[in-house]
């Protein structure tokens, strides 16, 4: 057996100051933003109870980090932002009334395989809109999507949003049973029009019906998409989710971000999770989405609450990687002022006030608290990369307002 003392175990990681300080600020910003549109924050237990995820069927259970307490409770760390949020929805807040428009920034943990800038231990920041059903509620959210994205630097974005309700409309106007719909959607998922083609003479569609299955991987755009699809499909269900996606495009276009945005239909895998529009974000140099979002209506029930809910998540840690990624650099707070003082002559005192009052000015102050000479301290300095130093001694009061030494 190794030595695992010097090691982190696979899928997490340490940050350093400089890695962690860009972390803490894109938080930040995202807090700022989520309360500024009245979501308020909430924070959740890192352990739940392993019947929070296993009463909805909407995790795997192998993709749970499980352990028991002490009575032999099987406890599971927290895998999901939205199904935490709902069960608080359901239980200490059933009482408010609707809409309830919560936040968080907290980490999350997935055993899963890891890689291509994924974790198994990864901070999400994510908003829940519940207890409106409306286009105008999933506009809101792809909009704060769109604005989070934008407020932490990521400038290259691309939305993707289909709506489930238009897949399960298909197969209900084409017959094509529960297990049927399942492996067509994994073959649309992979975008996999070989295997999409042999189901649809397997499944026995006609023509028409093939050609517009193979449209779905094919076809990006917005109204014109719509458009389209719309001309071929004669199931009301479906309809009505091509309706919903055009009315929230007509939102998106209010709030000036329908250039982020273009339809994919083809996104249709978790079903039994999302009940109408489903929307992922992308931008270049990771392989996943630093997005995901949608309308998940029957999550809340689960916790005994009939509540409609809209929300979205975004993984902190995988936008850092695609910033580092695309060349961007964060900007690093360093020290701006190294302070020393002579404690041969009782400068200590003084010190400690100067260093308050630069503190409280804005400065980033270090205080040597090796009683290091001019000299020492200078050079020191200079390793650091700190460009301003002072040092107090006899005869200096503790008014000080001579000049700050530039290294």
């Amino acid at each position: 057996m190794g030595n695992y003392r010097f090691h982190t175990p696979d899928g997490v990681c340490d940050l350093l100051p400089e890695d962690c300080q860009a972390k803490r600020g894109m938080e930040q910003k995202l807090r700022s933003l989520f309360i500024s549109g009245g979501y308020r924050e909430i924070e959740t237990p890192g352990i739940e109870f392993f019947d929070v995820y296993s009463g909805g069927r909407f995790v795997s259970p192998e993709n749970l980090f499980k352990l028991t307490d002490q009575e032999g409770r099987i406890l599971s760390l927290r895998y999901d932002g939205t199904v935490s949020a709902a069960r608080l929805a359901a239980t200490l807040l059933k009482d408010e009334q609707p809409p309830l428009r919560l936040s968080y920034i907290e980490n999350m943990y997935r055993f899963r395989e890891s890689g291509g800038g994924r974790q198994k231990e990864f901070t999400q920041a994510g908003v829940e809109l519940l207890g409106v059903s409306s286009p105008q509620a999933d506009a809101e959210v792809i909009a704060l999507a769109i604005s989070s994205a934008l407020e932490i630097g990521i400038e290259d974005l691309q939305i993707s949003v289909g709506q489930s309700e238009f897949f399960k409309g298909l197969m209900e106007e084409w017959k094509i049973t529960t297990d049927g719909a399942n492996e067509i959607s994994r073959f649309l998922d992979q975008k996999d029009t070989v295997a999409l083609e042999r189901a649809a003479v397997r499944f026995q569609l006609d023509a028409e019906a093939r050609q517009t299955l193979l449209m779905i991987p094919a076809l990006f755009g917005t109204y014109d998409a719509i458009d389209q699809f719309e001309a071929r499909v004669k199931n009301p269900r479906a309809l009505a989710a091509l309706a919903n996606i055009r009315d929230i495009l007509d939102v998106l276009d209010d709030y000036g971000y329908i250039k982020y945005v273009s339809v994919d239909f083809g996104m249709v895998r978790s079903l039994d999770y999302y009940t109408g529009m489903i929307f992922k974000g992308f931008t270049y140099e990771v392989g996943f989405p630093i997005i995901s979002g949608g309308r998940y209506d029957n999550v809340v029930s689960v916790f005994g609450r009939d509540l409609a809910a809209v929300g979205f998540s975004l993984g902190i840690n995988l936008c850092i990687t695609a910033m580092q990624r695309q060349g961007k650099e964060f900007a690093f707070a360093g020290t701006d002022v190294l302070l020393g003082f002579s404690d041969e002559h009782g400068m200590r005192a003084a010190a400690l006030t100067m260093a308050k009052d630069l503190r409280a000015e804005g400065l980033i102050v270090q205080v040597d608290c090796q009683q290091k000479s001019e000299e020492e301290l200078s050079k020191l300095a200079v390793s650091q990369g700190i460009e301003q130093m002072i040092y107090l001694q006899e005869g200096d009061c503790d008014c000080f307002e001579g000049e700050i030494e530039e290294i």
